[in-house]
């Protein structure tokens, strides 16, 4: 059986842009990428008919739990068939401007930071040494 559908919906870009913006700031960065990692399967369970299996409603659930924070407001303009965010805001939003500062604070300690750096560093070290040794 072939179906001859139409796969454009301006609508949904509108949509989907302005809720991914109100997401960038209700989400957790991780469960966000694991939300994307999800959204193929997502689709093609929707595509091939099994909205009710099991493995959907696991999904399905899952994708309902990382938007029970997502609530706010986007501003969109639209141009010549694009979408572009103006702004946004959210009242649930991980945002705190009192953690967001490179001045001196007592909420977060800079040395903090030292270990994760030469933590994320050491593969580029460790790349550098090996490509000493081949010379």
């Amino acid at each position: 059986m072939k179906s001859r559908g139409v796969y454009e919906t301006p609508g949904v870009t509108v949509l989907q842009a302005a809720h991914r913006a109100v997401e960038s700031l209700t989400m957790d960065r991780e469960v966000m990428r694991l939300r994307d990692s999800l959204g193929v399967k997502f689709a093609d369970m929707a595509y091939y008919g099994y909205w009710y299996s099991p493995e959907g409603e696991i999904l399905r659930n899952m994708i309902d739990d990382t938007q029970k924070n997502v609530t706010g407001v986007a501003r969109v303009q639209l141009f010549k068939g694009g979408v572009q965010v103006l702004g946004r805001k959210a009242p649930n939003s991980l945002y705190n401007p009192e953690l967001s500062t490179f001045e001196k604070d007592t909420v977060y300690n800079q040395k903090d930071a030292e270990g994760f750096i030469r933590l994320n560093a050491l593969r580029l070290r460790v790349a550098a040494m090996a490509a000493k040794r081949e010379v």
